[in-house]
């Protein structure tokens, strides 16, 4: 974050280790002696202390407002996407992001596991948790630090989901048929893992596709068309669309969903601005009292923890009924069968094998996720306080997220990876947009895909908390991708009907789609397929809709908001140096500047004609 002016000399440096100086913490020594001097920016992003309100106040009566490229979300952020909090905060909330993602990755082998004869009681279900947290976390610290670069979770994702039952119940028989009594353990295994050999070898030459298409700059060249009225679709539907998910869960039991979702808003809406005492010692000054603001850092992880352990209250005192949703004992089982400690690693079970059809049917999957991600790096981008993605850094991005997919396939994790919606959704509760962060949950998946009994410990997480907390995160999405219209004209109705039009349709035909599975019949079962999945995905249906009509339909540049929006985009691109270097490869950069080569790979951060012009690299 940039400074508009320098520290005092007594006062600690942004990058100091102890952390005190950072946006979530304020001490009563610091605060009394010394004032520092803020920007703006700066100002707006501390929490409001009594110590440094009348330092917030002097400065906004005294320096200009936002200029253009300012956005709303970031100047009510903790972290922005470059800032570093301390270790021991980046863990915490790490750990947050961790218990985000975990219940909606871990769903997806809990799905396929029965499809590949996999018992309930069988310890491969804990092995194939364990290997897509693993995979996961390896993939979110590739794409944070090379690919996108911006703080996104990598996940399992729903959206090979239906591609892979396709390949499971038309090149298998049944799992009635096949009769575990009279079969030995080495057998049994076999059953399930060559059925996992044909999903691993599907997901990995499908996805790459989409190595080919990101890195080869070909999803940039779209770029050119995507517009306000593109986005809003694209981005408000990856919210809308998760709404049946977030109800399913949360109907399992509403008591549990509503305390959750309470507990959400209490703390990262009334509370938040409320600090809490800690003891802090310093060797300079001994000890000293800093005020933490744990509602505003953590509201998501405490929600959890408190409705996860009044769950295990109620389940302890048998308050809850046998097979409620809401015990905590469900899958106790799992954790006893689980391992201390094993590490994933590919071919562990067996040679990938490929099929014509399973690839050509699982990149239905791969579009579909691709078109969901590049909505989702907009909608980070803008709550996390980082410009709009620049083309090389999309390019990039969809490309490290194939090479994610190619690893998943052939770990085995029975899925392949996407950008999570929901931990977007986490960082607009938290206001933690921070990289570093992620790259701290990243690890946490690793180690508990390492760790098999604390992974499987994640389990016992009752599904209506999961429920309630995607209540709050989906919501958010929603907001961020309405959002954008703030560039566009609301009463022009060329632009209402587009929005309107996009966002309804974008809901109504997947709907309409998932209760007809079989409405397509061209005469070729993989052509069926692949059109099945993608008008199931409605992100992909209402975004397209928003694309043609956009770009079709007559209207003005004003109209249509491009006037603002491309003023938007060059401020955060061009004018901007410091904001711009957060999508640029680390360590790197200087030894990619000198090779004048590098200006023609769509994926280089200096490549000219999408990014930035070349007088703009050698300044």
């Amino acid at each position: 974050m940039e400074n508009d002016n320098t520290l005092p000399n007594d006062s600690p440096s942004p990058s100091s280790p102890t952390g005190y100086e950072n946006h979530a913490f304020s001490t009563d020594e610091e605060a009394k002696s010394g004032k520092p001097s803020l920007s703006k920016r700066e100002a707006a992003t501390l929490p409001c202390t009594f110590e440094n309100e009348d330092i917030i106040e002097k400065q906004e009566a005294s320096l200009p407002g936002p200029g253009p490229s300012e956005e709303v979300t970031t100047s009510e952020l903790i972290y922005s996407v470059e800032d570093v909090p301390p270790w021991y905060t980046s863990v915490v909330l790490g750990m947050q992001h961790f218990l985000t993602m975990v219940g909606g990755t871990i769903s997806i082998p809990y799905i396929l596991t029965p499809l590949m004869c996999i018992d309930d009681n069988d310890p491969a279900r804990g092995k194939i948790v364990c290997t897509i947290l693993f995979v996961s976390g390896m993939i979110t610290l590739l794409q944070s630090t090379i690919g996108v670069r911006l703080p996104i979770i990598q996940g399992g994702t729903f959206s090979f989901l239906v591609p892979t039952i396709a390949i499971l119940t038309t090149s298998f028989e049944p799992c009635s048929d096949v009769i575990h009594q009279n079969m030995t353990s080495s057998e049994i295994e076999e059953t399930w893992q060559v059925r996992m050999r044909e999903v691993q070898g599907a997901i990995a030459v499908a996805s790459i596709v989409q190595v080919i298409i990101g890195f080869s700059g070909l999803i940039g060249i779209i770029l050119q068309w995507i517009t306000p009225l593109t986005i809003v679709p694209t981005v408000t539907l990856v919210g809308l669309s998760l709404f049946n998910t977030a109800a399913e869960k949360a109907s399992l039991h509403w008591g549990i969903a509503f305390m959750t979702i309470a507990l959400l808003i209490l703390f990262s809406q009334y509370i938040k601005e409320v600090p809490v005492p800690v003891p802090v010692f310093k060797k300079s000054s001994g000890w000293t009292v800093s005020k933490i603001y744990i509602f505003k850092l953590f509201p998501v992880l405490l929600a959890i923890l408190i409705s996860w352990g009044f769950c295990a209250i109620l389940t302890a005192a048998d308050v809850f009924p046998e097979g409620n949703k809401a015990r905590t004992d469900l899958n106790l089982g799992l954790i006893g069968d689980s391992p201390w400690f094993r590490v994933p690693y590919p071919g562990q079970w067996g040679l990938p094998t490929v099929s014509v059809a399973g690839v050509l049917g699982m990149m239905a999957g791969v579009i579909a996720s691709m078109i969901e991600s590049i909505g989702d790096y907009y909608a980070c981008a803008r709550i996390a306080g980082a410009p709009p993605p620049p083309v090389h850094a999309i390019n990039r991005g969809i490309g490290v997220e194939g090479v994610g997919c190619i690893l998943a396939g052939m770990w085995g994790s029975g899925n392949g990876t996407t950008s999570y919606s929901e931990n977007i959704g986490a960082i607009g509760v938290t206001k933690v947009g921070s990289r570093r962060v992620v790259q701290f949950a990243a690890i946490t998946m690793m180690l508990f895909g390492v760790l098999g009994k604390f992974g499987a410990a994640m389990v016992t997480i009752p599904e209506p908390v999961v429920g309630g907390m995607f209540m709050v995160m989906f919501s958010m999405i929603t907001a961020v991708g309405l959002s954008t219209l703030q560039y566009v004209d609301l009463s022009s109705s060329r632009n209402l009907f587009i929005i309107g039009f996009s966002i309804f349709f974008g809901l109504a035909l997947p709907k309409w789609m998932e209760d007809n599975s079989d409405a397509i019949q061209t005469g070729n079962d993989i052509l069926n397929q692949i059109l099945s999945v993608l008008l199931q995905t409605s992100m992909l249906v209402g975004g397209v809709l928003g694309f043609i009509l956009d770009n079709t339909i007559a209207g003005t540049q004003k109209e249509r908001g491009l006037l603002e929006w491309n003023a938007h985009l060059s401020s955060s691109t061009e004018k901007d140096e410091n904001k711009t270097k957060c999508y640029e490869i680390p360590l790197i950069m200087d030894t990619v500047r000198r090779m004048s080569w590098t200006e023609y790979l769509p994926f280089c951060p200096n490549f000219i004609g999408c990014c930035r012009k070349k007088k703009d690299l050698d300044v």
